[in-house]
């Protein structure tokens, strides 16, 4: 099927067609710096010497984060393999931030061990994550370690390749959640942001360039997949203004979820195996 005419033309690479670094530190609104501040100053207390590195992804390294609405997103890179007290440890320090910043909603924070970000196992996948999508912060930046990609069928299949092993955990989560709806909220909005970025890598290769607007994801995939594009549009709003709606997430999981799957695995293959 050739790209629509409608399309806007590919962004996020450079002249070779590689994906290039999204955000900066300089790109934080002034409202998030304090936070910011706070976390580049906690870390090293939490972690000590087996903090390697430690970077911002998002919507605030990306200069978009709405205040009292965006999360604070953090990746942490340690020396050896990330233990459960390190998790235990991430967790606390996030919900301090959270309670003492009223500008974020929620702080998240990935660990992983370095060697694992650097393997070759994770070129494809947390590599270009680190590469493309994180801001340094803190410690050595471990992008200068690793290559950019180019938006292909390789890159597609190893980032968002899994859903279907997620589909039966994200049914779990929804049978355990809290019926009230402030509690499905954060489910729908992380269901609905996976889903919009898994829509949008099904089409990234075709489309051969990279964004991160939610918003801009449903409309490049929606020219490929019209039949599908309401279905996207609509998980794409509610990636930034979630409700707690118990339709939604069945939908997600019995429909939306399962087709995108089937159809991802038939275009681009299945994500390799993880030892973990």
């Amino acid at each position: 099927m050739p790209a629509p005419h409608r399309l806007p033309p590919p962004k996020g690479v450079d002249s070779q067609g590689l994906l290039v670094r999204e955000g900066s530190l300089g790109l934080v609104p002034a409202a998030f710096r304090p936070v910011v501040d706070a976390a580049r100053e906690r870390l090293p207390r939490v972690f000590g010497e087996r903090l390697d590195s430690a970077y911002l992804y998002g919507s605030i390294p990306r200069g978009t984060a709405r205040v009292g609405r965006s999360d604070l997103d953090l990746l942490v890179a340690l020396r050896d393999g990330p233990r459960a007290a390190d998790r235990a440890a991430a967790d606390s320090l996030g919900d301090a931030l959270d309670r003492e910043f009223p500008a974020v909603d929620g702080v998240g924070t990935l660990l992983y061990g370095r060697a694992r970000l650097l393997s070759e196992a994770e070129t494809h996948d947390l590599g270009w994550f680190v590469a493309c999508l994180c801001t340094p912060l803190l410690g050595e930046d471990l992008a200068e370690r690793l290559p950019r990609p180019r938006p292909d069928s390789l890159l597609a299949r190893e980032t968002n390749g899994d859903l279907a092993l997620l589909l039966p955990r994200w049914r779990a989560r929804i049978a355990a959640a809290d019926d009230r709806p402030k509690a499905r909220r954060p489910l729908v909005r992380f269901m609905s942001r996976h889903l919009v970025r898994t829509a949008f890598t099904l089409v990234m290769p075709r489309w051969g360039g990279w964004t991160s607007d939610l918003a801009e994801m449903a409309e490049v995939f929606g020219a490929y997949y019209p039949e599908r594009a309401d279905a996207i549009r609509r998980a794409a709003v509610l990636g930034y203004e979630p409700a707690g709606d118990p339709g939604t997430l069945a939908s997600y999981v019995d429909d939306l979820g399962p087709w995108l799957a089937g159809e991802y695995a038939r275009v681009h293959g299945v994500k390799t195996p993880r030892e973990d």
